[in-house]
């Protein structure tokens, strides 16, 4: 297997396995340790609530498994609820995220603010401001607009980690890239050309 997305019951698994086959890469959703272990790269996909997505992650017993992966430098790549997973904690649950980077998880709120007629979730396509230009980048240009869908954001503590900001009411951290691993807020599978090319840039990673 080259790539294995992670099956934790999160509800994109599948467009996600088929942008990578669509660009010709091999590509695998499973459950199973020894498959994660044995994967070129490593894909932790996301959609739901944050309590019960780390839960299911743990009942299958796939924190070591994702741990591992990371330590020994399979390129990893954490989207949407999978980026938010790979902090400390989160806003929207009471449960611990993985703690693989420091910081936590916010949620928009713009009540009382200049902003307030934004709506929440962000809904919709929205524009990549750089600031440490990551691998998977490899071809995008500054200010393409990417597909989000989401209610809250990662604050990392290490500013060397923030990879790209997009600004909807405030400036917020939209990825996020320190050595192997990759974070991103938006869905690539959804996102077009420029998605895809970020899909393709992952997975000329995974050798």
């Amino acid at each position: 297997m080259s790539i294995a997305v992670i099956d934790y019951g999160s509800g994109n698994l599948r467009s996600v396995e088929k942008a990578f086959e669509k660009l010709g890469f091999q590509a695998e959703i499973t459950k199973d340790k020894a498959a994660i272990r044995g994967a070129k790269g490593v894909v932790l996909p996301g959609v739901g609530s944050f309590d019960a997505a780390i839960k299911e992650l743990r009942a299958f017993g796939l924190e070591t498994a994702i741990e591992e992966a990371i330590a020994l430098g399979k390129p990893f790549l954490g989207i949407c609820l999978g980026l938010q997973h790979l902090f400390e904690t989160s806003e929207e649950g009471k449960e611990k995220g993985l703690g693989i980077l420091k910081g936590k998880v916010k949620k928009f709120n713009f009540s009382d603010t200049p902003w307030s007629e934004l709506s929440v979730p962000q809904m919709g396509w929205n524009r990549l401001l750089f600031r440490h230009r990551a691998p998977i980048f490899e071809g995008i240009e500054e200010g393409e607009m990417l597909y989000f869908a989401h209610s809250y954001y990662v604050v990392p503590e290490d500013e060397m980690a923030v990879a790209t900001v997009t600004d909807y009411g405030i400036e917020y951290v939209s990825s996020v890239w320190k050595d192997n691993l990759f974070g991103i807020q938006f869905h690539p599978e959804k996102s077009g050309p420029m998605g895809l090319k970020i899909i393709e840039n992952f997975g000329g990673l995974c050798k």
